[in-house]
């Protein structure tokens, strides 16, 4: 680390790779080996803070889950072979422990920040989390890994204001239904539309800013969304700390959706949220993997996200 570097920690687990779903499921264990790779090749790995993803307790997903909904997730899970949560949404044999473990990640990266042993966070889990409601898997989610962190920071620490930042091709629907007209939480959001999973435009919620964006935007697009309706959000609502919905699928090699960006929108945008961070919340950010299926373009975006969070040269 140079000398103005930070400690930035990367927290997960080997049980986020055995949640394996098939051959052909976008959703793979091999979107955190391509992470990892990337971390090697370019020299970050040996700069940064390794720790191992702890299990959630049931006390902390039900901040925001319903104890009816954990039961009945504990209860799908399978002795072999695949269970269906929903259409796109299953769970093999080892995917219970993967999913409290990547919502733990995040209770783990709370802690770390506020105990002052990181100055920043970036948890590569899976199964991913924005789309899980309070009852209900949705969209390769079953536990909402943010809203697990958020709740956690409110309430352990008692901070009053927490932003999340959500910069997935998807709308974070879960989110949304989770913190929606919630004054001490702030999501911004921008996300394809229309498009999966078809909401997020008929917003009722004060506290969610959420900005649509047509099939083939590209980065010059997302930046002035970004300019003209979270800057002035964020700034007014001066978050403690910032959760950042990290998917990385409207990258323009990512075949699961029609956006347009590139590897320095994501600089960019990472850039934009340390400025946030630095002016008002002691530099304390919590980036929590989501979405992002090209695996090269997965792996490069990641590693240069976290290069900026570490203010590495």
């Amino acid at each position: 680390m140079t000398a103005n570097s930070t400690a930035s920690a990367y927290i997960t687990h080997p049980d986020c790779l055995k949640h394996d779903l098939g051959p052909y499921h976008p959703e793979c264990p091999q979107r955190l080996t391509a992470i990892q790779q990337e971390l090697e090749a370019t020299g970050l790995h040996a700069k940064l803070q390794f720790y191992d993803a702890p299990l959630v307790s049931d006390a902390q997903l039900r901040r925001v889950h319903s104890a009816e909904y954990i039961a009945s997730v504990r209860k799908s899970s399978p002795h072999s072979g695949l269970q269906f949560l929903d259409p796109d949404t299953a769970m093999n044999p080892h995917t219970l422990n993967a999913a409290l473990r990547a919502a733990g990640a995040v209770v783990k990266a709370v802690d770390l920040l506020m105990t002052q042993q990181a100055d920043n966070a970036f948890c590569a889990v899976r199964p991913p989390g924005h789309h899980a409601e309070s009852a209900r898997a949705m969209g390769f989610c079953i536990f909402n890994n943010v809203a697990v962190g958020v709740a956690h920071a409110l309430s352990t620490y008692g901070l009053k204001r927490a932003a999340i930042l959500d910069f997935d091709v998807h709308h974070g629907n879960g989110t949304e239904e989770i913190f929606g007209d919630n004054p001490a939480v702030l999501l911004c959001s921008t996300f394809q539309y229309p498009f999966y999973p078809h909401c997020g435009v008929d917003n009722q919620h004060d506290n969610c800013i959420n900005v649509p964006l047509a099939a083939g935007s590209d980065g010059t697009v997302f930046r002035k969304a970004v300019t003209d309706y979270w800057f002035p959000t964020v700034d007014a609502f001066k978050p403690e700390i910032i959760f950042i919905s990290a998917g990385f699928d409207a990258h323009r090699e990512d075949d699961m959706a029609s956006l347009r960006f590139d590897d320095t929108d994501y600089v960019w945008i990472t850039q934009q949220i340390q400025l946030w961070a630095e002016k008002h919340a002691q530099g304390r950010i919590v980036s929590v993997l989501e979405g992002g299926y090209s695996l090269k373009a997965l792996g490069r975006c990641v590693a240069q996200h976290i290069g900026m969070l570490m203010n590495a040269d």
